[in-house]
């Protein structure tokens, strides 16, 4: 069997949307935790447009931001067609519906209105949804191995374009990787593809080559793959990658949330995480099902498994938590929802306690993937409930 995923660099015209509504979000809660953002950005040649609900206690300078963002990800006057200084930046922001704010909002406050103590058992859910979480045993991450080597690729290929190890590369890129799998087994890497914004100037043959040394096999070496003589190799096949970036394609937050997740791999409930603060399930909930699923995974109760839990708006308890193994359990699904049930509480309020949500670590995520990142200690990705999840208590 055959499986492919992609993956994007920060500089493609999507990512760097969520990056900015991540960069929002980031600087509210920094001040504010419990303030409320919802927050999309659109961009196209020559414009950032960010709009969205917010409701918060702090002020922030979003056109600030959305610069700031822009240039650190490499569109900072190197003729990209799309630059963080001149571009244009226009904000159009609203508070959040008050019929969306009764049905969430749990607190006690002083007789000036002034929240002096949360009550987050009864926080509700800020909207209705169902939300997937996956893990599986085909990588040290626990993730599925096509996503991670896309995701590894894409990291790489902006490390050298920024360390200028490769020369001539711009922002924008992608890639995707085809494994091979033999009885849910990884055996071997079919197909990479990179596409590598480029200067006019760079020669298609020697930036493959350049990298294929220098991006694709390190990769493929660290995870113990390598290219072997039926591998395809594809690097930009047009030709030509002179033109992208937002002057290229417009970009959108929210339109790449199967590179944020699993790859394809497993299901997706439909909602974007990038620009939601957590008491937005699809944000918090989508995290929560991870956690969930990697501890069942790490207490070795299954080789792969797929967890889903739906909401509805304004009732913290979830309306329904599922489990699928594939096969792999050593127990059957329904015990293995029996023991979630008993050690894990999935309201929302008490997912932000768990997981210490209402921090601004979002923009870390908002490229290269919300899962699976290691190196960032995320609290979702933390194997803390092995034990108890195998005594089931």
């Amino acid at each position: 069997m055959l499986f492919t995923s992609e993956s994007v660099t920060e500089g493609h015209p999507d990512k760097l949307a969520d990056q900015i509504s991540d960069a929002i979000l980031d600087a509210i809660l920094k001040d504010d935790p419990r303030g409320r953002v919802a927050c999309e950005t659109l961009l196209t040649n020559g414009i950032c447009f960010v709009a969205g609900e917010i409701t918060t206690d702090t002020y922030i300078d979003i056109a600030k931001i959305a610069r700031s963002v822009i240039k650190d990800v490499g569109y900072n006057g190197n003729g990209c067609g799309f630059d963080w200084e001149t571009s244009g930046v226009a904000v159009a922001i609203k508070e959040q519906s008050s019929d969306i704010a009764r049905g969430v909002d749990s607190f006690k406050a002083s007789e000036k209105g002034k929240i002096v103590k949360e009550d987050l058992e009864n926080l509700g859910a800020g909207d209705q949804g169902l939300m997937f979480g996956y893990a599986c045993r085909e990588t040290p991450e626990l993730m599925p191995l096509p996503i991670v080597l896309a995701h590894r690729l894409c990291e790489r290929l902006a490390e050298v374009r920024k360390r200028k190890t490769v020369k001539g590369l711009r922002p924008d890129g992608k890639s995707q990787v085809t494994v091979e799998y033999d009885n849910g087994i990884p055996k071997r890497i079919h197909t990479v593809l990179l596409a590598a914004q480029h200067e006019p100037d760079r020669k298609p043959s020697s930036l493959k080559n350049e990298l294929t040394e220098k991006v694709i096999k390190p990769i493929l070496r660290k995870y113990g793959f390598k290219i072997d003589s039926k591998t395809k190799i594809y690097v930009n096949t047009t030709g030509r990658f002179v033109i992208g970036g937002p002057q290229g394609d417009t970009g959108l937050t929210g339109r790449k949330i199967i590179v944020d997740t699993y790859g394809g791999m497993a299901r997706h409930g439909g909602g974007a995480l990038s620009g939601k603060d957590p008491s937005k399930v699809d944000r918090s909930g989508c995290y929560a099902a991870r956690w969930v699923a990697k501890n069942v995974v790490a207490a070795k109760l299954a080789e792969r498994c797929e967890v889903q839990i739906a909401y509805a708006i304004g009732i913290p308890e979830p309306l329904s938590v599922s489990v699928n193994t594939f096969g792999t359990g050593r127990i059957s699904d329904y015990e293995i929802v029996d023991k979630i049930k008993k050690v894990f509480d999935l309201r929302p309020g008490i997912i932000i306690r768990e997981l210490d949500l209402r921090r601004p670590i979002y923009r870390q995520v908002a490229a290269y993937g919300h899962f699976g990142r290691e190196e960032l200690n995320l609290p979702w990705e933390k194997t803390n409930k092995i034990l108890e999840l195998k005594k089931g208590k």
